[in-house]
Parts: C-alpha cells; structure tokens; sequence
C-alpha cells in the first residue's frame, strides 16, 4: 500500500491521520445521536440542553456551598467539619467541571453538612444541660450561704447570764455533767444551758418521742443517728448524751450556744 501524503505548512497529513479522524467524527456523530434519543431533543436542540444543564449544575453547586459555608461557621468549636470543607474546596471549581460531576459533589457536600449539624445540635444540648446543672448548683449554693449567714447573725434571745445549773440534777444531767467537763472541758455556766436546753426538748426523758420522729433526751431526728453513739441508744441515758453534746459541740461549739439558738428559733 502506497501511502499519501500532503505537505501543509509544518504539518504532514497521512492516510492514517484521515482514518484517525474519520473514526473521532463518527464517535461523535454516534454520540449526538445516542444523547438525542435519551432526550428526546434533536441535534439543533442539545447545544440548548446542555447550557441549561450547566445552568442547573452551577446553582445547585452555589446553594450547596452557601448552605455548607453556614453550617462550617455554626460547627466552630463544636464539631470536625474536615470533611465537609474539603466538599466544599473540590466544588468551590464548579465552573471548570462537567455538570455530572458538579451535581455529585453538590450531593456529598449536603451529605457531609447534615453529618455536622446533627453533631452540633448534640453538642449544644450537652452544653444547655450542663450549664442548666451549674446553675442550680450555684442556686442551691447561695441559699445554703444564706442560711447559714441569717443562722449566724440570729442575736441571742438575752444578752444576760445563762440559766444556771440545777443545785440536785437527776441521775442523767449528773452523766451528762461529768462527761461535758471530762470531753469538752465545759463548766457550770454551759452545764445551766444544757439542762435548760434538753429540759425543753424532751424534760430529759430517755424514751420522749415526738411526731417527727425525734427521738431521746437530745430529741436526735431520727432517732437512729445516736446508733453510732452506741447500740443501746434507744434506753441508754449515756450513750444518748454522749452523741447529744458530739452534735451540740459541733454544730453551735458550746450548750450555750445550742441554747441562744432554741431561743431565737425554737428548736436546737
């Protein structure tokens, strides 16, 4: 076979390169064909088609990106948005890329911007029932304040001497006598305000009851707490005053303290 060639320019035409050619137009022609029986349009129609079809790839390219760039901003802090920024960098070049192309990063980019805002619709409600939780916290904090600075700014019901102590106690005010000074080192003056005190609570009956559930001479509420005191804490006059001046040593520091208090408040 004896090829020919044509000179043009710098160029060289073979009949190879013919062939080439021939075999790219009639792909093309195939193709135009192919895509206007799938449309329904004919040849002079699909350059319309497909303008609008880019039209359609490149708004819905600018809706994805102006909804993703939203929930981007909203995520601050709260969520990892790597994968719906790179969504977005890829289609940021819509302009350059073929509408098929265009409409399936639009879709992953939605997808990865649904991802992240269910995440940070979760983290703002851990956050809204934390802050919610350090709120009452802080609430009942500064009522706990306020009781305990309207307690300590109770003035006595007296400024004078406390009552003094009984010149024949009873066998149980002996006990509790002896047992203050020994523990706590108080003397007569506390020893009047105790049995002043324990006088109104129970008239230092070892069994007085109470509807409230108080419970001995100290009138322990509930009565049970005096177990740490003793077993025999329901029939015992010792083991009762001895966790009876524990818990007035601790919360009012002397008798006379306890005392003041039942005073003002009426009850200790």
């Amino acid at each position: 076979m004896i090829a020919l060639a044509a000179v043009a320019g710098t160029g060289v035409i073979t009949n190879d390169t013919v062939a080439e050619r021939a075999a790219q137009e009639a792909e093309q022609i195939a193709a135009t064909a192919q895509l206007s029986a799938a449309t329904d349009l004919d040849a002079s129609q699909l350059g319309t088609h497909e303008g609008i079809l880019t039209a359609r790839a490149a708004q819905d390219a600018v809706d994805a990106l102006h909804s993703a760039e939203a929930v981007i901003a909203a995520a601050d802090g709260k969520s990892d948005a790597s994968d719906l920024e790179a969504s977005v960098a890829a289609l940021q070049s819509y302009e350059l890329l073929a509408p098929e192309r265009v409409f399936e990063l639009a879709d992953a980019a939605r997808a990865h911007a649904v991802t992240v805002q269910a995440a940070v619709v979760e983290f703002d409600r851990v956050a809204a029932e934390q802050a919610a939780a350090e709120r009452a916290a802080a609430e009942r904090a500064a009522a706990e304040r306020a009781a305990a600075e309207r307690d300590a700014a109770t003035p006595p019901a007296s400024s004078g001497p406390g009552p003094a102590a009984p010149a024949n106690p009873s066998e149980a005010q002996v006990i509790a006598r002896d047992m203050m000074a020994a523990r706590h080192g108080w003397g007569a003056d506390q020893f009047g305000c105790l049995v002043e005190l324990w006088n109104r609570e129970s008239g230092w009956n070892v069994t007085a009851g109470s509807p409230d559930g108080a419970y001995g001479i100290p009138q322990a509420l509930p009565g049970s707490k005096m177990a740490s005191a003793g077993a025999d804490w329901q029939t015992s006059a010792a083991t009762q005053i001895s966790w009876g001046l524990g818990y007035v040593a601790g919360r009012y520091g002397t008798p006379c303290g306890a005392w003041a208090h039942f005073q003002a408040n009426n009850w200790y």
